[in-house]
């Protein structure tokens, strides 16, 4: 779950980024007795995330501002919904809006993205996640975003499990002991992943007694529907790697666990929303 710090810590990072030293233009402009009025509004359809984090963006600099949010996180909507409105001291509006914007816009179009991604799975029993691909120190909102439309996530950090990919495993002689090495000396909660780019690494590593879950990385589908039968239910499969809308329908019907898609946060094209406003 998203926490307030997480949120509050990202906020005044942007805000101090944006305006080191004050807005200098609304400082210049813009009637310190000034109102505004300002309603977020969607230029195109799409998944909400990040109502918690646009209302403490827009609050942060003034906690007179007000923001009374019409659409809540994982809500779908249309081309031209007003999604929350803002009132307050203009100057502080207005120097809260990039920072608002940036945040919920690239938010929502990963939870936009990742719906498209649910949805092309849907009838399947393939779960779709997401990687460490994250932008650094926004890993918190964009993993958030991910859940809001539909999907589920990844390790959050490497403190989190263990998992072995292709590096490792140049570095590893004997895999299979080292695994089990890593069973015994762990906790019985720790969970360990390792990751494979071809079948014949497989059996080593189910040797081990030690992998929860197998990854099989840039594999055919026919690749897949082998590790597939041959892990069987001794590991849970994951496939990963170039994984596209046009190809995550027919690598769910290998018959894998979950799919891991980089795409919903490297690659992610923030959506267009705006904030119309009015000063009064």
């Amino acid at each position: 779950m998203l926490e307030l710090r997480q949120i509050q810590s990202v906020v005044d990072m942007a805000l101090d980024e944006d305006a080191p030293f004050g807005d200098l233009t609304s400082q210049t402009l813009v009637p310190v007795t000034a109102k505004a009025t300002a309603d977020l509004v969607a230029r195109e359809p799409g998944v909400f995330a990040g109502a918690e984090v646009f209302e403490v963006a827009m609050t942060t600099l003034d906690s007179t501002v007000s923001v009374t949010l019409h659409a809540a996180d994982g809500d779908t909507f249309d081309k031209g919904a007003v999604l929350a409105t803002v009132s307050g001291p203009a100057r502080a509006v207005l120097q809260s809006e990039r920072v608002a914007l940036n945040l919920v816009q690239r938010m929502t179009g990963i939870a936009t993205l990742t719906a498209t991604y649910v949805d092309a799975v849907a009838g399947t029993n393939a779960r779709v996640v997401d990687t460490r691909k994250t932008t650094p120190g926004l890993r918190a909102l964009e993993r958030h975003a991910v859940r809001c439309g539909g999907g589920h996530n990844h390790r959050y950090s490497l403190s989190d499990a263990v998992m072995a990919k292709d590096n490792h495993l140049a570095v590893i002689d004997d895999i299979t002991a080292a695994l089990k090495q890593a069973k015994a000396d762990l906790p019985h909660t720790t969970h360990i992943e390792v990751e494979v780019d071809r079948l014949e690494q497989i059996d080593a590593v189910l040797a081990s007694g030690a992998a929860h879950t197998i990854m099989l990385d840039n594999f055919s589908l026919d690749e897949l529907r082998a590790g597939v039968a041959q892990i069987g239910d001794r590991a849970l499969v994951e496939a990963s790697g170039g994984i596209t809308l046009e190809t995550i329908k027919d690598v769910a019907a290998t018959g894998v666990d979950v799919i891991s898609v980089g795409a919903l946060t490297h690659s992610v094209r923030a959506l267009d929303l705006g904030l119309d406003i009015k000063v009064t």
